[in-house]
């Protein structure tokens, strides 16, 4: 069955960074788009980034652009995204999450989940 299971959320100060990891077992990694999205504290789903199956293709949302990063190893089946420059409004709960739409966001498969906290 497929299994995604994110680490890496922590609480951070503003402007601080976090590197988070999402471990993909259960399917074939490298044959699927794979999606960052986040849930913040009384609100829907929001999309953040998403990466193509080799990883050269990246989207993000204006709201994180120019300081998300999303990538991707299949060698490891490992989904990675380095934020930096952390504000308040990131704080959320960010989910790994295969075959999304978008408008409004629904993945049929995503984590349980890791915990981030920006906060000075």
């Amino acid at each position: 069955q497929v299994q995604l299971v994110e680490s890496g959320g922590a609480l951070v100060h503003p402007g601080g960074s976090l590197r988070l990891s999402c471990a993909a077992s259960g399917f074939t990694f490298s044959t699927y788009r794979m999606y960052w999205v986040r849930q913040a504290p009384g609100k829907g789903l929001e999309w953040v980034a998403t990466v193509n199956t080799s990883g050269g293709t990246r989207y993000y949302a204006d709201s994180v652009k120019g300081r998300f990063t999303i990538s991707r190893d299949n060698g490891k089946n490992t989904l990675h995204l380095q934020m930096n420059s952390l504000k308040s409004e990131d704080t959320a709960v960010y989910f790994c999450a295969k075959d999304c739409t978008l408008a409004p966001v629904n993945c049929d498969y995503r984590g349980q989940g890791t915990q981030v906290t920006v906060s000075s």
